[in-house]
């Protein structure tokens, strides 16, 4: 379904029943939501969660952009799609870029959310350890041609994954195929990246987080280290801190039913 907002028509689907507490789910980088685990949302519908997914601006099925854009505009999208779909106030869990728009709404919007839940994510402070050169050159290469590009793509979740719940070639290669065929964008991944580039650090706008939060984080991410989720839940007043062992930089299906519990446990609470 498409949301068509003031600066931007969203993709959107959503899952169990609107009249429950809404949970909004932001993808990282370049993704889409056909990515997320389907165990992550079947246990989030039956703890009782009406789920909201969608695709970013310059992802999936959303609107292509030419000109630069802001997290800030990316969390604008966020609260556009919640006054679309009539909802108050939800749970925000963002991934990755999607943890920083998700702590953007939190800056701008603390009175639509019940809570923040930033995952994988960073405060964008210059002082945090970076990946290795070999595994960030990843986010700034890619190959030409479809094939080329699938199966980079399914390299990559190899490297950047979860080696305590490892994926099978075959499963990697099929969600890069669906990827590719729905939505190629690779100008779009670079207007996303120079929007997180251009945000700088977040350290002090966190210390004005009064929404309650939690931050989780892989023991194993290769891509943005576990120093980034505890330097993100250091700076959010009341934050609490969960690093999940065994896992990268993603939450393969095998993985998404503990995020679930961890998640469902924080709203309950």
């Amino acid at each position: 379904m498409i949301a068509a907002l003031r600066a931007v028509d969203i993709y959107y689907e959503t899952h169990g029943d609107p009249s429950e507490p809404a949970i909004v789910l932001i993808r990282g980088l370049g993704t889409q939501l056909i990515e997320w685990p389907p165990a992550l949302i079947d246990a989030l519908t039956a703890a009782g969660l009406y789920v909201v997914a969608f695709d970013n601006r310059d992802a999936g099925l959303s609107s292509e952009f030419s000109a630069p854009y802001s997290l800030a505009d990316m969390a604008g999208d966020v609260v556009g799609l919640l006054d679309h779909l009539d909802i108050a106030r939800a749970h925000v869990f963002g991934i990755s870029m999607g943890g920083m728009i998700a702590q953007h709404v939190a800056f701008a919007h603390p009175e639509r959310m019940a809570s923040l839940i930033s995952v994988m994510s960073s405060s964008g402070s210059p002082d945090l350890p970076r990946p290795a050169p070999e595994v960030w050159s990843r986010l700034t290469t890619t190959a030409v041609g479809r094939d080329a590009v699938i199966d980079r793509v399914a390299e990559d979740k190899a490297v950047f994954g979860s080696p305590g719940y490892p994926e099978p070639l075959e499963a990697r290669l099929r969600m890069a195929t669906r990827a590719y065929d729905r939505s190629y964008r690779p100008a779009g991944v670079a207007r996303q990246m120079q929007a997180v580039v251009a945000d700088g650090s977040r350290v002090e706008r966190l210390r004005s987080v009064r929404v309650p939060t939690l931050v989780m984080h892989g023991a194993d991410d290769p891509l943005v280290p576990r120093q980034a989720g505890e330097d993100t839940a250091a700076n959010v007043p009341g934050a609490k801190l969960v690093i999940v062992s065994g896992m990268g930089h993603n939450i393969p299906n095998a993985l998404a039913p503990e995020i679930a519990r961890y998640v469902i446990d924080f709203i309950g609470r």
